[in-house]
């Protein structure tokens, strides 16, 4: 957990009065790890707000008055709901402005925690609310120096196995061996396990229409098989298997012949210049001091998509923030899905992934990029043609 402190100053230089949490059933695990909280029933409703000067406060129900007995500050209790409305007010006490885990109009879902009603009875203690976007990427996708170098272990482990993976898929094509996308799969997590790798999910493995899929997920049952002449793309995330450790996640396409036919050398080109476009507008910017938004690093890639005659068929964001879960808490590289204002901040790492997707075949290549001070780099390889697999 964030020192008081640390919040409080965060707070202030934000010019707002508080950040107020809240939860009720689990619903907010943001709050829970800001706050460093561990469990715990959490069948009533309880508020915790942080003032940006003085001692925090907290309401909680008098059946679970100890919800939040780890944190510091005053307590309020209630146990109806006229208490819990009389008591409300007496929290927010003269703050007239507060974070809460909102976005106007769902903006940014990701955060959107909070129902509308809560937010309703916050407004009519006469205190505005606005979101807490910035403030928990701030506090929950900002790494440290020792989760930037997990990462950067992950990702020298993950390169290689791709590498093998790919090698591995050429093996089983020129033995003639019946092999699947699912197969496949299942190598490249024993190599995870071998290599002491984690995942939330196996990875990607695609072929043909299959990778035309930005989220196809081959199974035993349904999975196809990989042959000569198919198009593979290897869509792979993993984290090294040790607390507070970060995700590396990238996507590789290879070939299985000779000699890439110019049709997916095309696509590939386009997307391989939206990937580097994207990353050249983040560097350039970030050298020069300049702050910039998720929204407008997507407009840089989808334009050169779009330009090409190819809008309808990048269907995602451009990238998404990177932590301690594959998808993070910070800003996502979108003008498409979402309008992302949140400012891509120092110590922060995000994908950039543009993709094409058409009927026959789709193909997509992901990097990712870590910001610090005035230097954005890429923290792994970064493919620049299809893979000739079978080539001699």
């Amino acid at each position: 957990m964030p020192s008081i402190g640390n919040i409080q100053k965060e707070l202030r230089s934000a010019g707002l009065d508080g950040w107020l949490f809240y939860d009720f059933h689990h619903r907010d695990p943001i709050a829970a790890r800001v706050l460093g909280l561990n469990g715990g029933l959490g069948t009533r409703r309880w508020f915790y707000l942080i003032p940006s000067r003085g001692t925090p406060r907290k309401l909680v129900h008098r059946i679970e008055s100890g919800a939040l007995d780890s944190l510091p500050g005053q307590t309020l209790v209630y146990a109806s709901l006229d208490e819990l409305n009389k008591n409300l007010p007496r929290l927010i006490g003269r703050a007239r402005k507060v974070a809460m885990q909102y976005s106007p109009r769902n903006a940014i879902p990701y955060v959107s925690l909070v129902d509308a009603g809560t937010v309703e009875m916050v407004r009519a203690s006469g205190c505005s609310v606005v979101s807490s976007a910035d403030l928990v990427q701030r506090f929950e996708a900002s790494w440290n120096p020792e989760q930037y170098e997990s990462h950067l272990e992950a990702g020298r482990a993950m390169d290689r196995i791709v590498r093998e993976a790919f090698a591995h898929a050429a093996a089983q094509v020129r033995a003639k061996a019946k092999f699947t996308e699912y197969d496949l799969q299942q190598w490249i997590l024993a190599k995870f396990r071998e290599s002491s790798l984690v995942c939330d999910e196996g990875p990607i493995v695609a072929v043909g229409p299959h990778s035309g899929n930005p989220h196809y997920e081959p199974t035993a049952q349904s999975a196809a098989a990989i042959r000569e002449g198919d198009l593979l793309l290897l869509d792979v995330w993993g984290k090294l298997q040790r607390p507070g450790s970060v995700y590396y996640d990238i996507t590789w396409v290879g070939y299985l012949g000779a000699e890439v036919p110019r049709q997916y050398q095309a696509v590939f080109e386009l997307v391989r210049a939206a990937r580097d476009g994207a990353i050249a507008f983040v560097q350039q910017s970030i050298a020069k001091g300049r702050k910039i938004k998720g929204w407008q690093v997507d407009g840089v890639a989808r334009r050169i998509i779009t330009d090409a005659g190819y809008a309808k068929n990048f269907v995602h964001r451009t990238g998404h923030s990177i932590g301690q879960e594959v998808h993070g808490n910070g800003a996502n590289m979108d003008g498409l899905e979402t309008h992302d204002s949140r400012t891509i901040l120092p110590h922060t790492c995000f994908s950039i992934e543009p993709g094409i997707y058409l009927k026959e075949f789709g193909i997509r290549s992901e990097v990712d990029v870590y910001v610090e001070g005035r230097e954005a780099r890429v923290t792994g390889a970064v493919q620049t043609e299809i893979l000739p697999l079978l080539a001699k």
